[in-house]
């Protein structure tokens, strides 16, 4: 399920660190955050979808190391980004 254009977009406008910004990790983590919730929707629907659920598992362990990452370098620049992902940390 991948997100649309217009949608990462948005994402990264608003996650962006500088105007040439296209893949920190705080985008990165803001792309994840939002795919992780549509998968988890489609799995409340598709309980037996057992791809889908090893890729939702893959996701958040790559989100994770990602955050680990946020937080090493800059631990403010973290507690604002998981304040505004509304996301526990």
């Amino acid at each position: 399920m991948p997100l649309s254009q217009a949608r990462k977009q948005e994402l990264m406008t608003e996650y962006q660190i500088h105007e040439t910004d296209t893949g920190s990790a705080d985008f990165q983590v803001a792309v994840l955050t939002e795919r992780i919730s549509q998968l988890s929707q489609h799995l409340q629907k598709n309980k037996k979808d057992f791809a889908s659920q090893r890729g939702l598992m893959q996701m958040i362990g790559r989100r994770k190391r990602l955050r680990g990452y946020i937080r090493k370098q800059d631990e403010e620049r973290y507690r604002h980004l998981i304040r505004r992902l509304g996301i526990r940390g």
